[in-house]
């Protein structure tokens, strides 16, 4: 579904990747963590074409959306609206631009659906942004910090959404996110970002017992280190 290859990106002189390699099949999620400024945003915003790197490859099967960093709403359009701009590029197909289907998949967002975005909790604008961009019906849906300053509650039901799209649609998922916990908990695969380079990747599982990413993201020692 999503295959980057050696991709570069720099900032001027400033490397922001180096390197950087990692899939995406189709129907999975993958895990992207890594502390903040690792160039977790930059990959995210270099696979929506949004920056151009110097080198290396993307390959997408299929329509990938993304659902950006702090959501970028526009805070005095209404929720509808917010969400038909996520089909600005499908309103020629019919009924693109109806968010009636996304109501289907977040029912929560039709009450709000004539509410300034702006007006809204940090969770239910989060609900809004992956709404907008499930409106171009992504294939795959890259999330850039799903759970950034939301209460664990609220992280938990979109958490819960996620899963359910993943399980009824097959849409794949590539989870930025700077919470590893979460970010092993939902997703079966993972890749660690450090300074611009892929550090390590695996199985969840196998990356959550690792003294290293335990030190690191997990805020404590593994049980063999512990012992």
């Amino acid at each position: 579904m999503l295959e980057v290859t050696d991709l570069v990106v720099r900032y001027g002189n400033a490397t922001a990747l180096d390197g950087v390699s990692l899939q995406v099949g189709e129907g999975e999620m993958v895990a992207l963590v890594g502390p903040n400024g690792a160039g977790k945003s930059t990959l995210v915003n270099t696979l929506s074409g949004i920056l151009r790197p110097v080198s290396g490859s993307i390959e997408v099967d299929g329509r990938l959306a993304q659902v950006p960093e702090g959501r970028q709403l526009f805070p005095d359009l209404s929720v509808a609206d917010n969400l038909r701009l996520g089909a600005w590029r499908s309103r020629r197909r019919a009924g693109a631009r109806d968010p009636r289907r996304i109501y289907e998949i977040l029912p929560d967002l039709e009450r709000m659906a004539k509410q300034p975005a702006g007006t809204l909790s940090g969770g239910q604008q989060q609900m809004v942004a992956v709404g907008r961009a499930l409106m171009a019906d992504p294939d795959i849906l890259a999330v850039d910090e799903l759970s950034l300053g939301l209460a664990p509650l609220v992280v938990a039901d979109l958490v819960r959404h996620l899963r359910e799209l993943n399980a009824s649609r097959g849409t794949a998922v590539l989870l930025i996110e700077q919470n590893a916990r979460l970010a092993f908990d939902l997703c079966e695969r993972a890749y660690v970002l450090e300074s611009g380079t892929i550090t390590m990747s695996g199985s969840s599982a196998e990356l959550s017992r690792s003294d290293a990413v335990a030190r690191a993201y997990l805020g404590g020692l593994t049980d063999s280190e512990a012992s």
